[in-house]
């Protein structure tokens, strides 16, 4: 039987090296996050992306100018997606998809260049089972664009080093650009990218980690020069987002808290979205720096200088978020895929498969939500079910707490069709320019002649009205009696009514 896998593995490898280095990674990569791409319903952040993203460029531009800069030219490029290809949950994710698929399939080649076929092949292969590949690469967020952006750049100086030419760098610096358009803080991995370039014009001929033929002094000069001017772009379009989001920073970033140094410990199973899988990332792609001495600066670099410049700014002020860190995952694999290249193939292949299997729980319990804790979800569409079913003409609609990142209007607009007007909105959100509606200051004047509210709370409640704060809790509870209580996980629906509806 051991003869047989062995036969088995020895075949697939044989197979597997016949094909493009890049095929079989995407090839991966595409299947693992097709399936059950709609499974799980859009979470709080993807909600954002869906009300940005519907919106006209105007009001993105306003949107932008209260919060969420950073994420302005994600939401525009969304608003084009969404315009062609509508804004169901599988439309919204589908280039995130894509944007993963590309990444893996750019990592083998990275690879392929920076240290031989087999690392890339294997590198490229990892990146597609862990279970982060599938969690962001089926997620409207940036993230997977920035994960292929950041492989895309680093790709595209490797061969700007190589083979010099204003084309070869002005490709480069349109990829630095999109990339800090899309994520600021992934413009981190610039730091790596200037250390190979500034190693490559002290060291002369072979800079660490980049194999390069031999060139002349001026030729050593030119691409510092070159990379200099290449970063100019990314500046002038970045910078402005930057001094901006940094003003929106108390508002957009309210619920982080300062970095510790136990969040590093965390950091691998955070990325990877499985401390089991991350444990065994870290610990391999360590023997692959170890393999590969002087060659593992680029990857390396990539990997710990984003992670501690981020710390070391979130030490001071509140940035250190998990996911910001997701496009240095790719690097990480590259230097695993290393060490699994210096054993036998089939061997390499059994980790590979390993991997999969041990993020298997993870993979089937991000299918079941975004949320995380992944104990406790947000049935946003069953709450919508609800009022669905009951609702009548005239009804009204009422959520508590309106200024949550629950976003509870939005996750039940989105899964009805035909809502209840939303009885307290005097100005709605896209009008305000922001993510939250505003409220009428006083409730019971702007609850006059209702007869049916369905009030909407976040969490689990026995006594609904009990949970509504203010003003607001105290017009219902005088005007309103609950008829009927659901509860849906996340969230509890009560149907308010009248005593003279009653």
């Amino acid at each position: 039987m051991g003869q047989l896998s062995e036969r088995s593995a020895g075949a697939a490898w044989e197979h597997l090296r016949r094909l493009p280095v890049w095929l079989p990674p995407a090839l991966l990569t595409l299947a693992v996050t097709v399936t059950g791409l709609g499974s799980a319903q859009l979470w709080r952040d993807e909600l954002a992306t869906w009300s940005a993203a519907t919106r006209s460029p105007g009001d993105l531009a306003r949107l932008a100018g209260t919060i969420d800069a950073a994420t302005g030219p994600y939401y525009l490029l969304m608003h084009g997606w969404t315009t062609v290809f509508g804004d169901s949950t599988i439309a919204l994710r589908v280039p995130a998809v894509l944007a993963m698929t590309v990444a893996a399939g750019l990592l083998a080649v990275l690879g392929a260049r920076l240290v031989d076929r087999r690392s890339g092949l294997f590198a490229g292969l990892l990146f597609a089972v862990l279970p982060g590949t599938s969690r962001y690469g089926q997620e409207a967020r940036p993230y997977a664009l920035a994960t292929m952006l950041a492989v895309l750049a680093t790709v595209l100086l490797v061969t700007a080093l190589r083979r010099p030419s204003w084309a070869r760098w002005a490709g480069y610096a349109a990829a630095v650009a999109a990339l800090g358009l899309i994520h600021l803080i992934a413009l981190t991995v610039l730091a790596a990218h200037a250390l190979v370039v500034l190693i490559a014009w002290w060291r002369g001929p072979v800079p660490a980690g980049v194999a390069t033929p031999a060139q002349p002094d001026a030729e050593r000069d030119r691409r510092v020069w070159r990379w200099l001017v290449a970063v100019v772009p990314v500046a002038l379009l970045a910078g402005p987002l930057l001094v901006k989001a940094r003003t929106q920073q108390s508002r957009q970033l309210n619920w982080v808290h300062l970095a510790r140094l136990d969040d590093l410990t965390a950091l691998p199973g955070g990325v990877t979205q499985s401390s089991v899988v991350g444990g065994l990332l870290v610990g391999v792609a360590a023997l692959g720096a170890a393999r590969l001495g002087r060659r593992a600066l680029l990857p390396v670099g990539a990997v710990l200088l984003p992670v501690l410049l981020l710390f070391a700014a979130g030490t001071v002020v509140p940035l250190w978020v998990p996911r910001y860190l997701v496009f240095v995952v790719p690097f990480a694999c590259l230097l695993a895929g290393a060490a699994l290249a210096a054993v036998a193939a089939p061997a390499a292949l059994v980790v590979v498969v390993l991997a999969g299997l041990l993020g298997l729980p993870d993979q089937a319990a991000l299918r079941r939500t975004h949320e995380w804790p992944r104990s406790a979800p947000v049935d946003y569409a069953g709450a919508a079910r609800v009022i669905a079913d009951g609702q009548r003409p005239g009804d009204v609609v009422v959520y508590s707490p309106r200024h949550s990142w629950l976003f509870l209007d939005l996750g039940i607009e989105y899964h009805l069709g035909d809502p209840p007007r939303d009885v307290l909105v005097t100005e709605d959100e896209v009008r305000r320019g922001d993510l939250w509606a505003a409220e009428c200051p006083q409730p019971a004047q702007c609850l006059a002649g209702t007869t049916r509210v369905w009030l909407v709370v976040s969490g689990r409640h026995a006594e609904p009205l009990a949970a509504v704060s203010g003003a607001k809790g105290d017009a219902l509870r005088t005007d309103f009696t609950v008829t009927q209580v659901w509860q849906r996980p996340g969230l509890t629906v009560a149907l308010l009514t009248t005593r003279s509806d009653r």
